[in-house]
């Protein structure tokens, strides 16, 4: 397949690279600071340049969003709605319709109606992302043009878990996946078999889903 990547050399985007590598793809990575790599083509964008980025997008199989502007980023509620919203129209403009935009987990329902986002134990310093990250999922919820999907990571998901690839997880949709321990687990590597089994075998249309063990 041929897959454009955005947010290539990020935490999440440089593991999904490497998955997609691993499988063969045709990967079009691309980021701020492109890396020297045989391994794609990778492009340099800003992706609040909207044409540019289009021009870029076109003549895929389908486009991965990883994009992040950084948790410690002081403005990263508006640099990620604006900057995903900038995203979203490229890819229309491009004529691809097949879209996988990886967003927060603080929009998984953990009760009737809450979001973990809006709950008293939800850490103060991701808050601003995870609301954006949210508020985001809203604004693609009325998106009608695009086939895409936006993919809720589990709540652990970070630098900090060392379990690798396993190849294993379990899917769901509004609500977080919890194991045996009452955990919401997945491992970065993981996340990447997820998002590139999406990719290969589409099952959500329209829709957020989620995965973890």
């Amino acid at each position: 397949m041929k897959i454009a990547l955005i947010g290539a050399t990020g935490f999440v985007g440089s593991n999904i690279f490497k998955e997609l590598s691993n499988r063969n793809h045709e990967i079009t990575a691309i980021a701020r600071n492109p890396k020297n790599d045989s391994n794609a083509n990778w492009v340099a964008a800003d992706i609040f340049d909207t044409d540019a980025l289009a021009k870029i997008l076109k003549e895929n199989d389908v486009i991965i969003n990883a994009y992040n502007p950084g948790w410690t980023n002081p403005n990263i509620y508006d640099d990620f709605i604006n900057g995903s919203q900038s995203i979203q129209e490229a890819v229309k403009k491009s004529g691809v319709k097949r879209f996988i935009t990886i967003g927060g987990a603080g929009s998984l329902f953990v009760a009737p109606n809450i979001q973990a986002v809006d709950t008293p134990d939800f850490p103060k310093e991701y808050h601003a992302g995870a609301t954006a990250a949210r508020d985001y999922l809203n604004i693609i919820k009325e998106e009608k043009e695009l086939d895409w999907a936006f993919f809720s990571p589990a709540f652990e998901m970070h630098q900090g878990i060392t379990i690798g690839r396993t190849g294993k997880y379990r899917l769901g949709l509004e609500n977080p996946v919890f194991d045996e321990n009452q955990r919401s687990i997945l491992s970065v590597e993981d996340l990447a078999v997820v998002i590139a089994d999406e990719a290969e075998n589409p099952k959500y249309h329209q829709i957020r889903f989620t995965a973890a063990y």
